[in-house]
């Protein structure tokens, strides 16, 4: 008989726990204040038009990444696009035409990769795009943050 109340007491209290326990709100999640970030590089902003030659020498310049403070941030990874234009024959006629031709990597240090610049140096020309885009940044404490694209146009 003593066993059977120690049992049902048992059953008591930890029911009690369990309604006690589904009764206590979840911690409130950390809400991140969305920061206003200006992606640059040479002081080019996104959708700026340069010239080929201010194009050779910023391509070899860290891309940065500063808040509507003047505040820079660690840079995690990026993505970058090289629209070059190029000149390809038609299978067809045998006549060269015009087209785009498109280079892109991912990276995870600034400047971009020594090969990149020799390769950007050696053909770029008007009408073509420099783009970094799918930029990762990291705050202070380690939140992981998209900064905006940003898009060069070769004057």
């Amino acid at each position: 008989m003593k066993l059977i109340k120690y049992f049902l007491m048992f059953a008591v209290v930890f029911t009690c726990l369990q309604i006690q326990a589904q009764r206590t709100k979840p911690a409130a999640k950390q809400i991140i204040k969305p920061i206003k970030f200006i992606s640059t590089i040479g002081g080019f902003k996104n959708n700026d038009s340069i010239s080929a030659q201010t194009a050779e020498t910023i391509i070899a310049e860290p891309l940065i990444i500063l808040d509507s403070k003047g505040k820079a941030y660690e840079i995690s990874s990026y993505e970058f696009l090289y629209r070059q234009i190029v000149t390809s024959e038609d299978e067809a006629t045998g006549k060269p035409f015009r087209s785009t031709g498109v280079k892109a990597g991912l990276f995870k240090a600034t400047p971009i990769k020594s090969t990149w610049i020799q390769l950007i140096r050696e053909n770029i020309r008007p009408g073509e795009e420099l783009m970094f885009f799918a930029i990762i940044v990291k705050d202070g404490k380690g939140n992981v943050m998209y900064a905006p694209d940003l898009k060069l146009t070769i004057k």
